[in-house]
């Protein structure tokens, strides 16, 4: 094993830039004070996420691919959740000095993996090590809007119907039973029978370890007359409650719709979530699970949905 503090800062960055993708967007790229990118729109939109070893991720469960694929994924989705096309990343990475250099390999990597197979044409562009007792990634977004505007979570209007596109409970199920069957007598994260999940239940713990976000239907959602998006990082409910709110409306989800299965409470689907006018043909990747009414608030079936549910990370971080 080679550490990061047996190597140093230059020496890892040397092993670990040729492992990164490009951008189609890069006009300068890592190796300088900061990236410059083409914006052919004029506009760009950007986001910003973080991993903490503890509260999001266990390396007794998740690999460093996993986990290179994962930031990437997960903040792409809030890229395409705008209508944008995803153009570049920003990652920097804090860990440990004992960490053994193969774990930053694994995870560049990943983040290489994730952007060519989701968002090609997306790169990894520059970023930041650091030292920490924990290890900890934070990954910035950037999309290119191609002179559209961007959807956001306040266009939804009454007479709209709400729609999905991906899977909405295989996360939530993913993560359930990585904290049931992946741990010890103690309860502590067991890598062996994490393994052993994997193959029992491979959907369900990718989706949690390793998701691949639907993120060409959030272009194809705003060519289609999207009018509010967002992620589904924090549950349907929940997030269903941030468009009603933002938008000024109420949203009546009809329960068999999600062929009676799906948990109107569990997180991290990063499915997308998006309002269309009626007359609208929606994209085929989503499907109609409601519709915008006048009011506030969230409705199953027409009765008010009222339960806290979703991902709080002062609250479910803890455990």
């Amino acid at each position: 094993m080679v550490t990061l503090g047996e190597l140093g800062e230059s020496a890892v960055l040397a092993r670990i830039f040729p492992r990164l993708p490009d951008s189609d967007a890069t006009i300068l790229g890592p190796g300088d004070d900061a990236a410059v990118l083409r914006a052919p729109d004029g506009r760009f939109v950007v986001t910003t996420d973080t991993m903490i070893h503890g509260p999001d991720f266990r390396f007794a469960w998740s690999t460093p691919h996993d986990l290179g694929w994962k930031a990437a994924a997960t903040n792409l989705a809030d890229v395409a959740a705008m209508g944008a096309v995803p153009t570049a990343l920003v990652v920097a990475v804090a860990a440990p000095p004992d960490t053994d250099v193969a774990v930053l390999e694994g995870l560049a990597d990943g983040l290489r993996d994730a952007c060519q197979t989701l968002a090609p044409g997306c790169g990894v562009v520059g970023g930041d090590l650091a030292a920490s007792a924990t290890f900890t990634i934070a990954v910035t977004a950037f999309g290119d809007l191609e002179g559209r505007p961007p959807v956001t979570r306040s266009g939804a209007q009454p007479g709209d119907v709400l729609a999905v596109s991906g899977p909405l409970d295989l996360a939530a199920r993913g993560l359930e039973l990585l904290f049931t069957r992946a741990v010890d007598e103690t309860g502590a994260p067991d890598s062996a029978r994490a393994v052993a999940l994997r193959a029992e239940f491979p959907a369900e713990i990718e989706a949690q370890l390793a998701p691949s976000p639907p993120l060409l239907d959030g272009v194809a959602a705003a060519l289609a007359g999207a009018t509010a998006m967002l992620d589904v990082s924090d549950g349907l409910a929940i997030d269903a409650r941030r468009i009603a709110a933002a938008s000024g409306v109420r949203l009546d989800i009809l329960f068999a719709a999600l062929d009676g299965s799906v948990s109107l409470q569990g997180g991290e689907a990063h499915a997308l979530l998006a309002t269309f006018p009626a007359e609208a043909v929606l994209p085929r990747g989503f499907r109609v699970i409601g519709r915008v009414e006048a009011g506030e608030g969230v409705l199953v079936d027409g009765v008010p949905y009222d339960e806290r549910g979703g991902w709080d990370p002062y609250v479910d971080g803890r455990r």
